[in-house]
This record gives C-alpha cells, sequence and structure tokens, in this order.
C-alpha cells in the first residue's frame, strides 16, 4: 500500500495516555496509520477506541504521549484544529444539518461569496463537483433530512475529506445500514483508499473487518493488545483477542443439561426490526434461563429492545402459551404482557438518580396500573423495604436518593423494580456490568433462584463464563443476525466463541 513517506507512518500515536478520575482510560496506547490503509480499530465496551479517537482528534486533552502527522509532532486543541491539519472524523449519527440543503451542508462554514453574499450558484455548482468525485448523482438543492442514512454518510465523508484530506476516521459508519448501502459505502471508502488517504475504520461487523481493511488494531481496558495484518489472522484469533480469553475446556455445572418440555411459555416467530435485528425465531419456557452470547454491536442489546418494545418490530408475531397472539407495540404494551426489562445503561435508561430508591422500585408497578390509580406512599415504602431486605440493598433508608448507591445496588433497585411487577419474562441486559465481586455473586444467586420460582429469564452477558454457569440455552448473535443455539452440554465458552468468529457461510442455526 503506497505511503507518504517511506520512513515514517501517515499518523502515529505514541505512549498516550488518559486518565479519568479513577480510571485510567489508555495506558500508553501505540498506534500508526498509513497513508492509501484502512486500519480497523478494535475492542469491546471500555476498551479505549473513543477515547484514543477523542485524543487524536483534539476532543481530549491527552496526559501523556505524542501524536505525530507525517513524522512531526502535533497538539490538536479539538475538532475543528485537527481538520486544520488534516484529521477529519465521521460518527454513526450523521453530525450536520437535516433541515439544510446538500450544499449548504458541504459548504457549512466555508461558503463562497460574491460581494458580501454567499452564492448559492457557485456552492451547489461545488456541491455537484465534490459529490462527481464519489460517483453520487443527487439534487444538491434537497434537504439533507430527505436523503437515505447511506447518502447521508457519504456526504458526511465528502465533507470531512474536502476539510481535512488527509486522515479520515470513520466511527461505526455502516450501523445503521444494509448490505446494499454497506456495499456503496465501501466503495467510497476505496476509493479515497486509492487516493492516498489514510482511513482508520470502527466497527463490531467482523465480516466488514475482513472485507475492507489492510491492518487492524485491538484495545482492552485501556491498553493495546496488538496490531496485525488483517490477512495474516482469522476469526477464532481475533475474538480471543477482543475478549482477552484462550478458548479452555469447560465443565457444566449439573442441573443445566435438562432440556424445556412442553408448550412455551412466549413465542416469537420471524420477529426482528430492519437495519437493527434480523428476524428470529425465539421460545421460552417456564423456569428457563436463555443466555444471549455475542460481541459489543453484534444485536444483543437491540433484540432485548425488540421483544420489550423499545423498538417496533416490522416482522414476525408474538404469542403467548398454545397461540394466543401478544401485540408488543411498545414498553407500555409489553409490560401489560408480563415482561420486564432492566436495560444495559443502567444510569442513562434504567434507574432515575434523582428519585428515592422507594420511587425507583414502585416506577414499574406505578406505571402497568396507571398514573390515574397512584401507589399510596404507605404501600410504596413497605413495597422498597421488602425487596431491600430481598435482595440486600444497601441503603440507609427508602428514601435516599438512588443515584448517591454504588453501581452494585443501583443494578438491585432496576431488578427490584420489574420483580415488583411479579413479570412471568425478564429480560436483564449486561446485569453485573460494573459492579463489585459481592453485588455480582448476589446477582448470579437471584438469577438462579428467579428460574427455580419458575419465571423465564433472557440473559445477555459479555461473560461468558456466567453464560455457562447459569443458561439452559444460549443464542450466539452476530451482524445483526441470530446465528447459532447451543443447548446442554454444548454450552462452552469453545463453542460460544466458535460461533461469535465462525464466517458467515459457517452459521448454524
Amino acid at each position: 500500500m503506497p505511503q507518504s513517506d517511506a520512513s515514517q507512518p501517515l499518523l502515529r500515536a505514541r505512549g498516550v495516555r488518559k486518565i479519568f478520575p479513577g480510571t485510567i482510560a489508555l495506558d500508553g496506547v501505540d498506534f500508526s496509520l498509513e497513508a492509501g490503509e484502512v486500519h480497523a480499530l478494535l475492542g469491546e465496551n471500555g476498551a479505549g477506541k473513543s477515547t484514543l479517537i477523542k485524543c487524536l482528534t483534539g476532543a481530549y486533552r491527552r496526559d501523556g504521549g505524542d501524536i505525530l502527522l507525517e513524522g512531526e509532532i502535533i497538539n490538536p486543541k479539538g475538532t475543528i484544529d485537527a481538520q486544520a491539519y488534516g484529521i477529519g472524523t465521521v460518527y454513526q449519527e450523521v453530525n450536520l444539518l437535516p433541515n439544510l440543503t446538500i450544499a449548504e451542508n458541504l459548504s457549512l462554514g466555508h461558503q463562497p461569496t460574491r460581494f458580501g453574499m454567499i452564492s448559492v450558484r457557485d456552492m451547489n455548482r461545488r456541491a455537484r463537483e465534490v459529490l462527481a468525485n464519489y460517483d453520487l448523482s443527487v439534487d444538491v438543492t434537497r434537504n439533507l433530512g430527505s436523503c437515505s442514512v447511506a447518502v447521508q454518510q457519504v456526504i458526511a465523508i465528502a465533507r470531512a475529506v474536502t476539510l481535512s484530506g488527509k486522515v479520515l476516521i470513520l466511527d461505526e459508519p455502516t450501523a445503521s445500514l444494509d448490505s446494499h448501502e454497506v456495499g456503496m459505502l465501501f466503495d467510497v471508502i476505496r476509493s479515497l483508499k486509492q487516493r492516498g488517504l489514510g482511513i482508520v475504520f470502527i466497527s463490531h461487523f467482523l465480516d466488514q473487518i475482513f472485507e475492507i481493511s489492510d491492518r487492524l488494531t485491538v484495545l482492552r481496558n485501556g491498553r493495546l493488545v496488538g496490531t496485525e495484518t488483517t490477512s495474516d489472522i482469522d476469526r477464532l484469533r481475533l475474538v480471543n483477542l477482543m475478549l482477552g480469553r484462550e478458548l479452555e475446556e469447560e465443565i457444566r455445572p449439573h442441573g443445566k443439561d435438562h432440556t424445556a418440555t412442553g408448550e412455551p411459555r412466549f413465542s416469537f416467530t420471524g420477529f426482528g426490526r430492519k437495519g437493527s435485528i434480523a428476524p428470529f425465531d425465539l421460545a421460552i419456557h417456564s423456569g428457563e434461563v436463555v443466555g444471549v452470547a455475542g460481541l459489543l454491536g453484534s444485536g444483543r442489546t437491540e433484540t432485548a429492545e425488540v421483544l420489550f418494545g423499545v423498538s417496533h418490530h416490522d416482522s414476525g408475531v408474538a404469542s403467548r402459551g398454545e397461540g394466543t397472539d401478544l401485540h408488543l407495540k411498545s414498553p407500555r404494551d409489553a409490560i401489560a404482557a408480563g415482561f420486564g426489562f432492566c436495560p444495559e445503561d443502567r444510569k442513562t435508561d434504567g434507574v432515575i438518580a434523582d428519585l428515592t430508591v422507594r420511587e425507583n422500585i414502585a416506577l414499574a408497578l406505578q406505571a402497568r396500573i396507571g398514573w390515574m390509580r397512584r401507589i399510596p406512599d404507605r404501600e410504596q415504602r413497605a413495597m422498597a423495604n421488602d425487596y431491600i431486605r430481598k435482595l440486600d440493598i444497601r441503603t440507609p433508608d427508602a428514601e435516599k436518593p438512588v443515584g448517591l448507591l454504588s453501581g452494585g445496588n443501583q443494578q438491585k433497585v432496576m431488578l427490584a423494580r420489574w420483580l415488583a411487577t411479579n413479570p412471568s419474562f425478564l429480560i436483564l441486559d449486561e446485569p453485573t456490568r460494573g459492579i463489585d465481586v459481592g453485588a455480582h455473586a448476589e446477582i448470579i444467586r437471584l438469577i438462579e433462584d428467579l428460574c427455580a420460582q419458575g419465571m423465564s429469564l433472557l440473559v445477555i452477558s459479555s461473560e461468558l463464563d456466567e453464560l455457562v454457569a447459569y443458561s439452559h440455552r444460549v443464542i450466539v448473535v452476530r451482524d445483526r443476525h441470530h446465528v447459532a443455539e447451543l443447548v446442554g452440554n454444548e454450552i462452552t465458552t469453545d463453542n460460544m466463541v466458535s460461533a461469535i468468529a465462525a464466517p458467515e457461510k459457517e452459521t448454524v442455526i
């Protein structure tokens, strides 16, 4: 691949450190990018990818290390300064203005003028000339918001390249695109590569990484794991690098090998949402724990959200027991059907920090019975105190703001909220992430107790050992598809990692 200088990479991060209070986000990370190269940056949630990008673009001030562009140390003070150096960034959510025309977005901040006035004719002409380089034929006077997501991505890329022109950072650019649109975007990336740009490509889709990248770098827990030539690494090794584990033999805990019999409690047939999760079939029985494994961004959370109605499904049907149809168009419908959902991000989507423990626990039950029939404070206190005792929530009393509790206790409060509704089907998305060891063990024990009481659970976890310990079945998700189902003695970390890493043609359902 071409290089701007035989002795120097186009862009280099050397020993970059970034420290947040209580956390080392980047610990001496090295990274290099050649001209005419697509370099994939990979890692699970919290690995340090976004922090590194923000240090490269000046959005964060680094606490150590150097950034070099064409061999010269640079210190961008922000994203506009980074653009002046030649470094542009395009994010998953297009950061342009949908109410302006395509031409106005391309020229924003750099509009051509004549006699002190913006020349719309020159602006439109320049926009057509720019987009011709991307084989994109569109009416540049259209509002950007009327274009497809793929076209908006190409326009964002065109703007970034026009303003920068040396390095292009693409952060999850394909997350909302279908296969045809991904192909269109990849054609643009290849043309930019031929023009000598260095491209940093961040994605959770392994098939896309192997298709488009020349090299890849893996970060984990703020540290560099390694950099490899993409053609020299197989999927299994890549997944092992990202997850931080080598394959090893597992012994199934006694009692988790039974096969569910009888009619399922809930069935989902052809359930899915275009651009979010491909249609899947799922049946879940009383007293059964179905685990969900996959890399971050694979479709795990999207599965949970479409089941709970957070994202409205556009295909498939849901039914209860022997065939009673369920209409799950919203979380309200799901709650009425006996569903509960503890989301992955408890701070943003779960607990309400300023409300008390009592108020947080009562929320879901109050929503189910309706806000016109307020649960009396006396009943709320009794319910909250009951769950504080049952779940050993460490709080001086039920009136303490939940935001002042530890992460593990916040997680227990969120569980208590849904247990108070007496759900038939409880969905847990990363229930043990970011909590201490003691709370971790208590959550695992609670999952097993709820299963023993006959509740149906769908549990999403990045901790594969956890899924081995308590799951009766495990669904493996990759690239927004359910690609494998493991049961009984098939549930091992070996098999889960192998299914996550398998190329598309080897998927098993």
